[in-house]
């Protein structure tokens, strides 16, 4: 990413590229209160201030959900491209080949990857893109009231989709077996974790993968109290399908988590996410240390959050095709024809 000298008389509040942080902040957020996707486009926001990175440097990705509305509200100098359903990574793969100079961050959610893009969404990590590729996860389709999503947990009861009987797609699992360089998973009430792997996730050379488990706060109602929302749903004739989604409290952890920490975590609706930390001497290199230590959360029911395995041998699809910083359309005859010499080598190597 582009870094220049501190700006003449720049004050405290400005980084090393003359920017604000109001500089890379986007549209206000039309998304309920209290939603688990503001919190990390605010981290997105702190993260790519406090790394220095130019936003004209940086093209911003999305498929369909309410996932994807998130990179309006971050970064508004940026390119954003809105895609369709679970399209996100083949838009990024050809933006990035293209202008191999830019850094992706694409913003995606568990529908728009782990169901409907999932061919997709393995393809982008065994091509070890050059992109931060973000899964807003919350275990549901919330801009289509709230069906059950690929990586809803089995057995969970929802009031409007009964008991989901399906055992669930595991964002990093997924990740891991693709060959992904680069797997994280966080919680969206704990910023400060989501912040730092944000930064980690953007220095890495090729696919960085972010599940960040984002709560919904839409389909958490009290259902027994006579004036809340639940209960004058199941009572009305309505004339129009209409809602209304009250406001709500971001979930955030208290006190920050300690290495190898368990806790407890209660959602909206009295339910209960268990988070784990990952152990102070866990090796993050390790591709099966990393699978070992998803199904042993996955056994005992925890969240496992933190950096799950990186690689940085593995070389990023940008550099397998040794693509270089101008765009290939700004690339001249010249620059693209070969020589003659270069021709009869390539036509004796084919014949």
């Amino acid at each position: 990413m582009s870094e220049t000298l501190p700006m003449a008389g720049a004050t405290a509040n400005v980084n090393t590229v003359g920017l604000s942080k109001n500089d890379y902040r986007g549209a206000p957020s039309t998304l309920c209160q209290g939603c688990g996707h503001n919190s990390i486009s605010n981290q997105i926001i702190s993260a790519m201030y406090e790394m220095n990175v130019m936003p004209e440097d940086v093209i911003k990705f999305s498929g369909i959900g309410c996932s994807s509305k998130s990179p309006t509200y971050f970064m508004n100098r940026s390119f954003g491209f809105n895609s369709l359903h679970g399209r996100m990574p083949s838009i990024a793969t050809g933006a990035l080949f293209g202008d191999a100079h830019m850094k992706g961050i694409g913003v995606s959610g568990d529908g728009d990857s782990a169901s409907i893009g999932m061919g997709q969404f393995k393809h982008a990590m065994r091509r070890n893109v050059n992109m931060v590729y973000i899964v807003e996860n919350n275990g549901v389709y919330g801009l289509t009231k709230g069906q059950f999503s690929a990586t809803a947990e089995k057995g969970l009861q929802l009031k409007k989709q009964g008991e989901n009987p399906y055992m669930p797609v595991d964002i990093c699992s997924e990740a891991l077996i693709s060959n992904a360089t680069f797997v994280g998973r966080s919680f969206a009430g704990n910023p400060k974790q989501v912040k730092e792997l944000l930064k980690a996730a953007f220095a890495h050379n090729g696919i960085a993968v972010l599940d960040i488990i984002s709560p919904c706060v839409t389909f958490n109602n009290q259902e027994n109290a006579y004036h809340s929302y639940a209960w004058g749903k199941d009572h009305e004739e309505p004339l129009h399908e209409i809602s209304y989604i009250a406001p709500r409290n971001e979930i955030m952890l208290e006190q920050e988590m300690m290495d190898g920490e368990v806790r407890e975590v209660s959602m909206h609706d009295g339910s209960t996410v268990i988070l784990k930390n990952l152990e102070k001497g866990y090796d993050s290199t390790s591709r099966m240390q990393a699978l070992q230590v998803l199904e042993e959360a996955r056994q005992n029911n925890w969240l496992l959050t933190g950096l799950i395995y990186v690689n940085t041998e593995k070389p990023s699809l940008t550099d397998i095709y040794n693509l270089v910083d101008t765009p290939l359309n700004r690339l001249t005859e010249t620059d693209l024809r070969p020589d003659r010499a270069m021709i009869d080598k390539i036509n004796a190597l084919m014949f």
